[in-house]
């Protein structure tokens, strides 16, 4: 036994002696060992019990059996469901649009008015020819004066446009006929030999044609060409050519568009001016101009700025004579708040192209006896805010500085009766050009109210102060003046409008020619014309959508009062008519 104990101690003892002597090894070699199968545990199912247990309660609770029946009553009923509709919503029918349009009316003074219009769509709206007809005349007489007011106006243009995806081009061709009185004598000024001696009417004549062209994706954006021919029944004639064409060159992300034009007017006047005493040599004049006008346009965020300038040549083609000119071009743009308030300025100047055509339109009673000069508009500085003081009420403030060399002042002719023209405009009843370097400060408000969708009312101001350079009042030039207007669609069927305009004083002078001296000894007298205030309003009723019927009232506070020197306007004036659209 105590062999044994010693074997079994004696061999435990070499088993750990080995085991540290093994830890003491610093390389115990690698081996590999091979995965046969990887372990995949299982979860055996529960068992179950197989029966219910058995109550052993001494009470046992019997559930009670319960016997129901339902009692039914018939009821007698008319109720027949039918099928469910959708709700319509009812569509507002879209307007009846109609290709011609008429307008006649008639009225005091013998007060005449035509209006005709039709246009014709062809090659599914791509094509489009237009045709216009347009007078008003009166044969009326004003008391103040001896001589005939009678007064016409009758306009024809046709044109043409076609639009296809890239291109967009039209011409147009016009025809006008005006006939005018220089009727400014007042009663008892001469004698009634003289007045019936007197031819006072004046007849110009106008044909034009027009031409444009614009297109999308080019280099070459738009241009406009202009041909007329102007002239008188005093055998005074003009023409006038216009080319003006734009080009839009990207210049990384910003736009420069460059705009040219050549700009040619000439003409004569059989006549010389009143300031003679005589009528032998008559009026000659041409001058053209070729400007360009490059521009390069900025756009960031709120700010919109062009930067640019407009370079003229500029010659008298008559006297062989030529100036270059250079003038700014420099307009921006500033969101301030939004909508609310934007700001916006510029520096502008141009060699502005006058023609006997524009004076006509300007001043009816000018003489064929005019010098005709370009107005050098060296700088227009402007600054003003303008924007949405609401959602329907917008405004614009803007003040301006101006100075101009060879700005036209129409000015009353003197009384020259050593003249024996054809026709009678040499009894101080006609006006001349006179030029004079002015520099203009000017403030501009204006306010516009859309007070709902049928309510329209609009209020404007101007006020100017003005320097000229002789050192005379600026002729005829107004130091205010303001104007109201208002669009009212009452109902369906009514509706009405009306047109308010101040003109604040001017001033002109009274002279009578003499022999062998100049103008300036002329004796002469500065008169002042009284501002004037005129209300003019319409009202209409439409019957249906092609006919409607209308009346126009003019100088409803029956002012007698004086638009130019010694011209007088008719009184209180009414015109009633009708209108009537179709297709033609």
């Amino acid at each position: 036994m105590y062999k044994k104990h010693s074997y079994i101690f004696t061999i435990l003892f070499l088993s750990l002696w080995g085991a540290v002597l093994a830890q003491e090894t610093d390389d115990i070699g690698t081996e590999t060992v091979t995965v046969v199968k990887p372990y995949s545990p299982t979860v055996s199912d529960a068992f179950k019990l197989k029966s219910s247990p058995n109550l052993n309660d001494s009470i046992v609770l019997q559930k009670k059996k319960i016997n129901y029946s339902i009692f039914s009553v018939p009821v007698a009923s008319t109720f027949t469901p039918a099928k469910g509709k959708a709700s319509r919503v009812k569509k507002t029918p879209p307007p009846t649009l109609y290709n011609s349009y008429a307008s006649v009316g008639l009225g005091n003074f013998n007060n005449a008015l035509v209006d005709f219009y039709t246009s014709r769509e062809f090659s599914r709206g791509e094509d489009l020819l237009d045709f216009g007809l347009n007078h008003n005349s009166s044969r009326g007489n004003i008391e103040s004066t001896p001589l005939d007011a009678d007064f016409y106006n009758t306009k024809i243009d046709v044109s043409y446009a076609k639009k296809d995806r890239d291109v967009d081009w039209g011409a147009s061709v016009g025809l006008q006929h005006q006939l005018y009185n220089w009727y400014g004598i007042e009663n008892d000024a001469f004698d009634e030999a003289v007045v019936a001696s007197i031819d006072e009417t004046q007849n110009y004549f106008n044909a034009q044609a027009k031409a444009h062209l614009n297109l999308e994706d080019s280099f070459f954006k738009s241009g406009t060409i202009l041909v007329r021919r102007f002239w008188d029944a005093t055998e005074s004639g003009e023409n006038r050519a216009v080319l003006a064409p734009t080009i839009e060159l990207p210049v990384t992300e910003e736009m420069v568009t460059i705009s040219t034009k050549l700009d040619y007017v000439g003409g004569s006047f059989e006549n010389e001016s009143l300031n003679n005493t005589t009528n032998e040599v008559g009026i000659n004049y041409g001058h053209f101009q070729v400007g360009i006008n490059p521009s390069l346009t900025m756009l960031r965020d709120d700010l919109t700025l062009n930067l640019g300038a407009n370079l003229v040549y500029g010659m008298d083609t008559e006297n062989s004579d030529g100036n270059f000119y250079i003038y700014p071009a420099v307009t921006g743009s500033y969101r301030l708040l939004n909508e609310t308030v934007i700001a916006y300025g510029g520096v502008e100047g141009e060699l502005r192209q006058n023609s006997y055509y524009d004076f006509v339109n300007e001043n009816t009673f000018v003489s064929p006896t005019l010098t005709i000069q370009p107005t050098d508009q060296q700088y227009e500085g402007y600054l003003g805010i303008k924007g949405q003081l609401l959602s329907n009420v917008g405004y614009n403030i803007k003040g301006s500085y101006t100075a101009e060399n060879r700005r036209p002042l129409f000015l009353l002719n003197p009384e020259n009766l050593f003249r024996n023209d054809e026709k009678g405009y040499f009894y101080g009843n006609s006006f001349q050009v006179f030029y004079d370097d002015i520099k203009t400060l000017g403030i501009f408000a204006e306010l516009n109210v859309d007070v709902n969708r049928n309510f329209t009312l609009g209020v404007n101001a101007e006020f100017y102060d003005y320097d000229t350079e002789t050192d005379n009042p600026a002729w005829n030039l107004p130091s205010i003046k303001g104007s109201l207007f208002m669009d009212y669609q009452i109902g369906k069927q009514w509706y009405m409008g009306a047109n308010l305009f101040f003109v604040g004083e001017r001033e002109d002078l009274v002279s009578v020619a003499l022999e062998n001296a100049e103008p300036s000894d002329f004796p002469s007298t500065i008169v002042t014309l009284d501002s004037f205030f005129d209300a003019n309003a319409h009202v209409g009723y439409r019957f249906n959508e092609q006919l409607s019927v209308f009346v126009k009232a003019s100088n409803i506070a029956n002012n007698d009062y004086q638009r130019w020197a010694n011209f007088r306007v008719q009184s209180f004036q009414a015109l009633a008519g009708l209108s009537y659209k179709f297709d033609f």
